[in-house]
């Protein structure tokens, strides 16, 4: 069973909406992986715009979007377009060229792309368009660095003005801008843009990395700027995004505030490293999600029926998020992480 039919939570008024990245679905072609999270009930996905699914390289860019979109809208498919591919613009260099390279015209190759995003998402007609800064170059100081972001995002801003879509920025550990204190410098910085324009990518599991609150106050702290959300499992000050139930994080009180907020967009699992177990992981994930929201009290329609290989974890997956409902290892927190501390190679 796929499309509207099989998903089990609907509209965020009646429940919350959860999708899956395709980001941790890269060994399936795009239509496979597409067909795969409806047939498990999920509301949406987490598109990312890389060479295996949908290359915003390629020259018939516009016709594989076109492709793309009667796909989801047959499937009952929802979308939110994420920027986070690791080598789409250099082979060498992971998410570079960013929007804080020294060298201008790579800053502007970065800015195409996010441009070019911002037209995928209108013709997908997609929540949000996703994107983050990208880590201070060396002997780049902060002032340089602040303002090169602010400069490189006024015409991403402008296009996603232009489009109605808003651009959702992503607080990264490690990146110039890691933390929810960053993103309203950014706002600032930008003169106060509307929320509807210049909004939040919040990840769950970056909150209980570095964020000095726990991840449902953070989830209340960020709602007004709320655009898109990311969701996995993470261990305090280390940066690795992990199946449900393998880090520390307490989900229900994340998705009660989640549903508290009023929040419109996908909640969508984030899992690029874990692509050999994809399949499996999507099914274990949305079932742990779904008994979350029971354990929160969230409002849930009728159960759809269990998706082939839901049932048991897959290989990797810990035994808290293999069986009963979720629980977590509720480790005291200390003051912010020093986003120093965080090194790069943990950047998904």
């Amino acid at each position: 069973m796929s499309g509207t039919a099989s998903r089990t939570l609907r509209s965020p008024l009646d429940g919350l909406r959860f999708g899956y990245g395709t980001n941790g679905l890269t060994d399936l072609r795009v239509d496979d992986a597409l067909g795969l999270l409806a047939d498990l009930g999920y509301a949406g996905v987490g598109l990312t715009l890389d060479h295996m699914h949908l290359d915003p390289l390629a020259h018939d860019l516009a016709a594989r979007t076109r492709h793309v979109a009667r796909r989801l809208d047959r499937l009952g498919l929802t979308v939110t377009v994420e920027t986070g591919a690791r080598y789409v613009l250099d082979p060498r260099r992971k998410h570079g060229p960013s929007l804080l390279d020294p060298d201008p015209a790579r800053r502007a190759d970065r800015v195409r792309l996010l441009i070019r995003a911002v037209q995928v998402a209108t013709d997908l007609g997609a929540h949000a368009v996703h994107c983050f800064s990208g880590i201070t170059p060396a002997d780049t100081s902060d002032d340089i660095a602040w303002r090169r972001l602010a400069d490189a995002l006024g015409p991403v801003l402008d296009a996603a003005s232009g489009a109605g879509i808003p651009l959702a920025v992503e607080p990264e550990p490690g990146h110039l801008l890691s933390s929810l204190a960053d993103f309203h410098r950014l706002r600032e910085a930008l003169g106060d843009p509307d929320p509807g324009l210049l909004g939040l990518t919040l990840d769950i599991g970056h909150c209980q990395c570095l964020e000095p609150l726990p991840p449902a106050d953070c989830v209340r702290a960020a709602a007004p700027w709320l655009k898109h959300v990311q969701i996995e499992d993470m261990r305090r000050g280390v940066h690795e995004h992990l199946p449900f139930g393998d880090g520390e994080i307490d989900f229900p009180p994340v998705l009660e505030a989640l549903a508290a907020t009023g929040y419109q967009g996908l909640t969508v699992v984030e899992l690029p490293r874990h692509s050999h177990a994809g399949p499996q992981l999507a099914a274990h994930s949305i079932d742990f999600l779904h008994r979350a929201a029971e354990a929160a009290g969230a409002p849930e329609a009728p159960e759809a029926p269990e998706a082939p290989g839901a049932a048991g974890a897959p290989e990797g997956v810990g035994a808290a998020g293999a069986a009963g409902a979720p629980e977590a290892a509720r480790a005291p927190r200390a003051a912010a992480v020093p986003n120093a501390a965080l090194a790069e190679g943990g950047t998904p």
